[in-house]
């Protein structure tokens, strides 16, 4: 068995102290990398396929290389003989050898050639890069959120490498504020928006567009906001250009507007100066839908709100004056104020407005002439007391009608029979239709919630006229053929769902049906078997 020959290298001890300190890695980490670039040059020199191993003294740096062999209880057991050894051959170099346990054979320190010290110096310098990669990585894992300083390292093709002293970020060019230049040596503060694992390593992903990092730029120079007394509660950003914050105040004591803006507007400018001049609206929050979306739209004047909660609508009236400062250049304004609020805005002038309600008057007026077969007098009380519809003529109390000035219980109630028979009229003139367009029994009494007739009959024009041909179809399909906005994304999804139904009570059926025949047959086996001895 060859001797060993351990020499002390204390310079070993000081690449590793080095090593640890520079790339911020535990000291025993740098020993094991250290340990695997000899293993790899011992196996390159004594066999690939051998079980080398290399450790080296964490205080004196002496190296010492070995070969591990498994110690097995038979020949049948060997599955490789460069790494394994019987229980009898082991006991030949080892009298008390047990089965599991390792023979070591030391070998000669290695005489590193040109090759052995590139390839162990390669090994080093890949397993180092892996550690300090993975350090990263759990370090900035959790700061997803942060706000970081950094000097720009290079630029490549727009996108700015950031050192951040432990680690690299990465501000790419579509996350850097329009007409914004960095070069080499700038200090650069961004918003940490994604730390993930990629193949060529872990990447931090810095920011400077999203809104996330206008609230906590507001957060550094606020401390009403750092302290949680002002809240932001929404944030819209055309980056380089405009933007909108929306704040509110836990303590009625503290205006929060003002207190983002600051004194002489110091706090807000340094936000806008670190922004690139980035204009900022400062936004009193409220819970009103309507009072928020006035206060969004400022500095435009508003006159008038109208709420459609359904679609998620907005209908803004605004002075003749006032459009242009509402919509903003291409439509800047409105468009912000939309991201802040949620809801989608319509602008329109006290003029447009005042026209459009002109029209409906007189096309509700004109339904209702023509439908329930009285004069224009008549038409325009039933529209200016509210009702837009013949069905809600025909389903309303009584007492609702017969209260309108000029209506007593005779005229309320001829009102109400011709509006049911108008309704009844049109429903037999449906129906008649989804007979000549050949709609199935099966769908027309399918009972499916939200499924009209009148659906019905623009289903059977696209040749959509049973259960199933309404099952298979796919939402926005189902949604293109009644037309855009007759319905949301859920209550199509429902409605297929529901049309899907019987197919699944079929399957049920049908599982009920096989296993009454397995127990059928089960019966009919045993009842052969009693009558055999008989």
């Amino acid at each position: 068995m060859s001797q060993s020959i351990a020499m002390p290298r204390p310079e070993l001890i000081q690449v590793a102290d080095t090593v640890a300190r520079d790339k911020s890695i535990e000291r025993e980490e740098v020993f094991m990398i250290m340990e695997q670039a000899l293993q790899k040059a011992g196996r390159s020199k004594y066999g690939q396929e051998k079980d080398i191993r290399a450790t080296i003294d964490r205080k004196t740096g002496e190296i010492r290389l070995a070969r591990y062999l498994e110690v097995v209880e038979n020949e049948e057991a060997v599955e490789d003989e460069n790494i394994q050894l019987t229980l009898d051959q082991a006991k030949g170099k080892k009298k008390d050898a047990e089965v599991g346990e390792f023979l070591v054979d030391p070998l000669p320190p290695i005489d590193f050639g040109r090759i052995s010290s590139q390839m162990a110096k390669q090994v080093i310098v890949q397993r180092v890069r892996e550690a300090e990669r993975a350090r990263q990585f759990e370090e900035y894992k959790d700061r997803m959120g942060e706000v970081v300083n950094g000097l720009v390292k290079r630029v490549e093709f727009g996108n700015v490498i950031v050192d951040l002293g432990r680690a690299e970020g990465l501000l790419r060019r579509d996350e850097l504020i329009p007409r914004e230049h960095f070069k080499n040596g700038d200090r650069v503060r961004a918003y940490i928006i994604d730390v993930r694992e990629e193949p060529r390593g872990p990447q931090i992903f810095l920011s400077r567009t999203c809104p996330e990092f206008m609230a906590m730029l507001f957060a550094q120079e606020v401390p009403e906001i750092y302290d949680g007394i002002i809240e932001i509660k929404a944030v819209a950003r055309d980056p380089g250009s405009r933007a909108k914050i929306a704040v509110i105040s836990n303590d009625a004591s503290i205006d929060p507007v003002g207190a983002c803006v600051g004194m002489r507007g110091s706090r807000v400018q340094a936000v806008v100066a670190e922004l690139q001049g980035e204009k900022i609206d400062i936004i009193q929050w409220n819970e009103d839908p309507a009072t928020f979306v006035v206060n969004g739209l400022a500095p435009a004047e508003v006159s008038k709100v109208v709420l459609d909660e359904d679609s998620g609508r907005i209908e803004v009236v605004v002075p003749d004056d006032q459009l242009s400062l509402a919509i903003g250049r291409r439509g800047q304004n409105v468009r912000l104020a939309s991201h802040l609020t949620g809801w989608t805005i319509d602008i329109l002038t006290e003029d447009e407005e005042s026209a459009r309600r002109q029209e409906e008057f007189h096309s509700r007026s004109q339904a209702f002439i023509d439908g329930l077969d009285v004069d224009d007098v008549i038409a325009h009380l039933l529209v200016t007391e509210g009702f837009t519809s013949i069905e809600e003529v025909a389903f309303v109390p009584d007492d609702e009608l017969s209260t309108i000035e000029g209506f007593d219980e005779e005229i309320a109630g001829e009102l109400k029979a011709r509006a049911q028979a108008h309704i009844e009229a049109q429903n037999q003139a449906l129906m008649a239709k989804l007979t000549e367009l050949g709609i199935a029994e099966d769908l027309l009494n399918a009972g499916i919630d939200g499924l009209e007739v009148e659906m019905m009959v623009t289903l059977g024009e696209n040749d959509v006229k049973t259960r199933d041909d309404l099952a298979d179809l796919a939402s926005d399909e189902l949604i293109d053929i009644l037309g855009v906005g007759s319905m949301s994304m859920d209550d199509a999804n429902t409605m297929i769902m529901a049309a899907r139904a019987h197919w699944f009570d079929d399957d049920e059926e049908d599982a009920g049906e096989e296993s009454a025949s397995e127990e059928g047959n089960g019966d009919d086996s045993a009842a052969a078997e009693d009558a055999e001895p008989a």
